[in-house]
């Protein structure tokens, strides 16, 4: 069937609509017409589809039959795996069914991840590794060792059962200290034909399947790799559709991010022990001691110079990695401890690189630099609680990292300007434009692009209310809520009997409203950290007088429809911490250009938040309630009317009596 032949993408659309038990929505029509034509024309698509659109089929349609008319497969991208999964498990192959007889041929769609996702046979059935890290957990934290031993037999005994070696078909899951112990990065890996166990690689396997897809179903994380490797690691492709691309920046910003911490420097000394010569072990030994010492000491936070001691310390890790990893023969003559050398030369080579990009990054002045350098001091994993701990610090892990300040040119240089691009989500317009997300991208001044606004099947002025609590006093500095905030909160769940999300600014604000609330009402109130989300989440969906309380993960990943969520309560105006390294630099560079670093990177970041936060509130036509935001900046200050011109367009007001008297009517089951 020629391309002129085949079905237009709105017939293919209604036939999908039909066989699904749907109905059309004009949003819907437009969406998948617009990105039918821009996957013809090679013109970038940015495209908002506010919730209830059907946004998932409206770009599936079009590249189902774009990639069956070109010959070429589509790659969609996500940014969290339960729209991967609701794409793989649901809509793909109920899509594909639906469209059977309306297509030349049966599309074939597959989902891909990275290496790490999958068990590796060679390590789980090869020598056993050099490295004395799983002794060390034994000699301090015997029980953590048998965890670990019994994890590892499990996953040894699950290997000869999977098809996959997917770690997400693995139930009850392992901790991701086990997961490293069966399974290998990219670096790490053998390659096919060293592998003695290449044939029956799962990872390969899942790529031959990729190979061969119509459709393949990505990550977000995947999709900057492919990017940034210099070997592709997707299936060649002249299309990708990047859903929940509000997340692509941060995602990608992420895995060009490089860090030195001292317990994988310190597996890496341990692991080349028995490959290299003793003075270089020796010598691999002392950079990892003094330099872990230094960043143990330091100050955390945005490094602008960088003092001679530490120079000292990179220079002397950097040259004594390098020197180890041509140390190490790579084709050994036993091939059973060829394993071991991969992964000990996958570790050098990273701490060489990022010791040295660390180095590079200060040459320039500041106004030209291109990465950022800063020293976190982080909780480790598995450490005990401040309270077990005191105040010696014990479990606090020093990082070291270095971070692109802006990844625009990288995402236009190797995604847009290898692949027609498509980018979706309910959010991507800040302050009613989408120029601040297309500067992000690269887009602004790089490949042609246009961007559409589908809007919703909501009717959101007469279905939610947008309160401002402008007779509130601004928040504080430490984080959590005044006594005027939580009898706000207090006598807003009363109203709505419960029913409420509080989304706030730190987990500290969350816990302490929490408390304060078990204390006070007759509902129950839960706390992101009582237990898993997804438990906390399915607790809340549950029972209608239940509120939730947590932070940044609620503001995104809730979908709780139903009277079980009326109220959505916004503690602050979530703006990034003022001491954030990277987005202060970020907004530092824009201010030395002349913009206004405050608004288009401090406002546009707590515009995006606070429009995936209001979007918990209504999740079907049928939904009502009220999104409260209790920071009264958004009425008094002159960027108010920028944010809120990023939400939804609610019907507003500032009086509570009003707001508290919708919610009461709400719970009697009347309309809002």
């Amino acid at each position: 069937m020629s391309a002129e032949e085949f079905p237009p993408v709105a017939e293919l659309l209604a036939t999908a609509v039909a066989a699904l038990g749907g109905s059309q929505r004009p949003g819907q029509v437009t969406m998948a017409e617009a990105v039918a034509h821009a996957l013809e024309s090679g013109e970038h698509l940015a495209v908002q589809a506010g919730t209830g659109t059907g946004k998932s089929l409206a770009y599936l349609v079009p590249a189902i039959a774009r990639a069956i008319t070109a010959e070429s497969p589509v790659v969609v991208s996500t940014a969290t795996i339960a729209l991967q999964r609701q794409l793989v498990d649901r809509d793909l192959p109920r899509l594909v069914d639906a469209l059977a007889d309306a297509l030349p041929r049966r599309p074939r769609f597959a989902l891909l991840k990275g290496r790490r996702n999958y068990l590796c046979l060679n390590k789980i059935h090869g020598t056993p590794d050099t490295d004395a890290d799983s002794s060390q957990v034994e000699l301090f934290e015997p029980m953590a060792a048998t965890a670990l031993s019994r994890d590892v037999a499990r996953l040894t005994a699950w290997a000869s059962s999977t098809e996959t070696g997917d770690r997400d078909d693995l139930t009850p899951g392992v901790a991701e200290r086990s997961w490293s112990e069966v399974s290998v990065s990219a670096r790490e890996c053998l390659g096919m034909a060293r592998c003695p166990f290449g044939a029956d690689c799962f990872a390969e396997k899942a790529r031959a399947v990729a190979g061969d897809a119509d459709i393949v179903v990505t990550n977000h994380a995947l999709l900057a790799i492919d990017a940034i490797a210099e070997a592709s690691v997707l299936p060649e492709h002249e299309y990708v559709v990047v859903d929940e691309a509000h997340e692509l920046v941060d995602r990608v910003t992420s895995v060009a991010t490089g860090e030195l911490t001292p317990a994988p420097l310190g597996v890496a000394t341990r692991r080349i022990a028995r490959l290299v010569s003793p003075e270089l072990s020796k010598r691999m030994e002392a950079a990892v001691a003094t330099f872990s010492s230094a960043i143990h000491d330091a100050e955390p936070g945005r490094m602008d110079y960088l003092d001679a001691e530490l120079a000292t310390y990179l220079t002397a890790l950097r040259d004594a990695a390098n020197a180890a990893r041509a140390d190490i023969d790579p084709s050994p003559r036993d091939p059973r401890t060829a394993p071991a050398r991969t992964e000990a030369i996958a570790a050098l080579s990273e701490i060489a690189d990022t010791a040295a990009r660390v180095l590079d990054s200060f040459v320039p002045a500041i106004p030209d630099r291109t990465d950022v350098v800063w020293l976190d001091h982080e909780d480790s994993p598995g450490g005990r609680s401040a309270a077990a701990r005191g105040s010696t610090g014990a479990t606090m892990r020093p990082v070291l990292r270095v971070a692109p300040l802006s990844v625009a040119g990288l995402i236009r240089g190797r995604l847009f300007d290898a692949a027609t691009a498509v980018l979706t989500s309910a959010t991507l317009t800040i302050g009613g434009s989408f120029d601040v997300m297309a500067a992000a991208w690269g887009l602004a001044d790089g490949p042609s692009w246009r961007g559409l606004d589908v809007g919703s099947p909501f009717e959101h002025a007469k279905s939610g209310i947008l309160y401002i609590a402008a007779h509130l006093p601004p928040p504080g500095r430490d984080g959590t809520g005044s006594q005027p905030q939580l009898d706000e909160i207090a006598e807003l769940i009363e109203a709505a009997d419960g029913r409420t999300l509080g989304l706030f600014s730190s987990m500290r604000a969350a816990k302490a409203a929490a408390e304060a609330m078990r204390a006070r009402l007759d509902t129950p109130v839960l706390c992101q950290g009582d237990d898993s989300t997804a438990a906390l989440v399915e607790q809340f969906a549950a029972d209608p007088q239940t509120s939730l309380f947590g932070t940044l993960s609620l503001w995104q990943g809730v979908d709780v429809p139903g009277p079980s969520l009326s109220l959505v309560l916004i503690d602050r105006i979530p703006f990034p911490r003022p001491d954030d390294p990277l987005l202060t630099a970020r907004q530092r560079a824009v201010a030395a250009r002349g913009g206004n670093g405050f608004m288009a990177v401090a406002a546009a970041h707590a515009a995006l938040l606070l429009a995936q936060g209001a979007g918990r509130l209504l999740r079907r036509v049928d939904d009502r309630g009220v999104v409260a935001v209790l920071d009264s900046r958004m009425a008094t200050a002159r960027y108010g009317g920028y944010l809120r011109a990023s939400l939804p367009p609610f019907w507003t007001t500032t009086d509570p009596h009003r707001v508290k008297q919708a919610l009461q009517r709400l719970r009697g089951g009347a309309p809002g």
